[in-house]
C-alpha cells in the first residue's frame, strides 16, 4: 500500500514558468504532496491546464498571468498567495529562457531580454517573497532552478553561462543574509543537466523562421551524458520536492545538481 504523501500539507507554493517543462512537473508534485501551488506564467492556457490536472487529482490550485521582469507583477502574485491560501513557504524560480548563439554574435537586446528573465527575475522573487516567508510559522524555503551550465561553460551559451551562473552565486548570498538575519528561510539552488522539455525547440534564434530549431535532447544526451539519457522533469521536481521538504532542513546555500552525470 502506497503511503499518502503530506510532506508539505498546509503549506503554500509559488512556482514560475509552470506551465510547461520543470514548472509543469515542480507544481504538480508540489501539489501531491499536499501544498497549495500559485502556477504562473506568460502562457495562460498551458497555465490553466496544469491548474486543472491538479484540482482534478485533488489539489488545491491556482493560475496567475505573470512576466518575472516585471516588479509590480511580483507584487500581485504575492499578494495573491496570501489572499487565497493565506501566505507562502515555497518560491521555486522557475521562469527562464535560453538562447543559443556566440556572444560575438548575440545583440544587446537578446543579451539583456535573457538575463532579464533568468537573472532580474530571480532577484525579484527573491527580494518580494522572502519577507513573507521569514514570518511564517513553518518558515520557507526558496528553490532557484539554475542550471549545470551555472558550474561549467558551454560554446554557444555563454550568456545563459552568464546567468545561470549568477543565479547560483546569487543563491549563496541571499541564503547567508537570510541565515545571519536567523530568519528561518533557507535558499537552495537546482542545476538540472540536459532534460526533455520544451525548451529545446526555442533555443536557437536563428533557425526559428524555418521551423528547424528543435534539438533533440535524447540525442545530445547519447553524446554527452554519462548515463547516455536525457532526465524528464520530474526528476528535477523530485529534488525540488526534497528542497521545499522539512527532510532538507539543514541545507542552505546549497547546489543540487541533476545531471546524469554531465558535471563530473
Amino acid at each position: 500500500m502506497v503511503q499518502e504523501d503530506k510532506r508539505l500539507e498546509g503549506r503554500v507554493a509559488l512556482v514560475t514558468g509552470g506551465a510547461s517543462g520543470i514548472g509543469a512537473s515542480c507544481a504538480r508534485r508540489l501539489a501531491q504532496a499536499g501544498s497549495a501551488v500559485l502556477v504562473t506564467d506568460v502562457d495562460q492556457t498551458l497555465g490553466e491546464q496544469v491548474v486543472s490536472q491538479i484540482t482534478e487529482a485533488g489539489g488545491r490550485a491556482r493560475f496567475a498571468l505573470h512576466d518575472v521582469t516585471h516588479e509590480a507583477q511580483w507584487e500581485s502574485v504575492v499578494a495573491q498567495c496570501r489572499d487565497a491560501f493565506g501566505g507562502l513557504n515555497v518560491l521555486v524560480n522557475n521562469a527562464g529562457i535560453a538562447i543559443m548563439c556566440s556572444v560575438f554574435e548575440m545583440s544587446l537586446e537578446d543579451w539583456q531580454r535573457q538575463q532579464a528573465i533568468n537573472l532580474d527575475g530571480v532577484f525579484l522573487g527573491v527580494k518580494h517573497c522572502v519577507p513573507v516567508m521569514k514570518n511564517m510559522a513553518d518558515g520557507g524555503s526558496v528553490i532557484n532552478i539554475s542550471s549545470v551550465a551555472g558550474l561549467q561553460g558551454a560554446v554557444g551559451l555563454s550568456a545563459y553561462n552568464a546567468t545561470k551562473g549568477g543565479v547560483r552565486l546569487f543563491t549563496k548570498g541571499v541564503a547567508l543574509e537570510c541565515g545571519r538575519n536567523k530568519w528561518p528561510v533557507r535558499v537552495n539552488s537546482v542545476h538540472p543537466g540536459i532534460i526533455a522539455t520544451p525548451i529545446w525547440d526555442k533555443i536557437d534564434p536563428t533557425m526559428i523562421a524555418d521551423g528547424s530549431n528543435h534539438l533533440d535532447p535524447q540525442e545530445m544526451s547519447a553524446m554527452s551524458v554519462p548515463t547516455g539519457v536525457a532526465g524528464q522533469p520530474l526528476d528535477i521536481a523530485n529534488g525540488v520536492l526534497f528542497l521545499a521538504s522539512d527532510e532538507s532542513s539543514y541545507m542552505t546555500g546549497s547546489e543540487l545538481v541533476i545531471d546524469g552525470g554531465i558535471s563530473a
